[in-house]
C-alpha cells in the first residue's frame, strides 16, 4: 500500500500522534473525546463530523453522551488499522471541534469501546 492507505506503525504512527496531541492510539485506532458546552453543541459537532466524513469519504465511529462526543478513526479497508487517511480526518475534525468550542479530552476515551 502507498499514500493515504499506508498503515502507520512504530515511528510513523508516533510522529503522526505527536502532531495530534488531542488524540491517542487505542486498539488499532486514533480516538478522542470532545466535551461541548451543551448537548445541542455536541449535536452540532456530530453534524460537522458527518459533513467532513462525507467530503472525505471516510467515516468515523461516533458515540454521543450528553455533551461529549467520542470519535474513533481506523481504516476498515486496511484491516482496521490507522492510515494517513485517519490522521488527515482526525486533523480536520480536531480543527472543526475547536472552532465549535469543544474541548478535547482524549484521556476520557475508555480502554474498552463506549457503549
Amino acid at each position: 500500500m502507498a499514500g493515504k492507505d499506508q498503515i502507520l506503525t512504530g515511528p510513523a504512527l508516533d510522529a503522526a500522534l505527536a502532531a495530534l496531541p488531542d488524540w491517542k492510539y487505542r486498539s488499532g485506532a486514533v480516538v478522542t473525546v470532545f466535551k461541548c458546552p451543551t448537548s445541542a453543541a455536541a449535536l452540532e459537532l456530530i453534524a460537522a463530523v458527518g459533513r467532513i466524513a462525507e467530503a472525505q469519504n471516510h467515516h468515523p465511529d461516533l458515540d454521543w453522551r450528553y455533551n461529549r462526543v467520542f470519535v474513533r478513526y481506523s481504516s476498515h479497508d486496511a484491516g482496521g488499522e490507522v492510515t494517513e487517511r485517519d490522521i488527515s480526518a482526525a486533523t480536520e475534525v480536531g480543527r472543526t471541534a475547536r472552532e465549535l468550542g469543544a474541548a478535547p479530552q482524549p484521556e476520557r476515551y475508555p480502554d474498552t469501546e463506549p457503549g
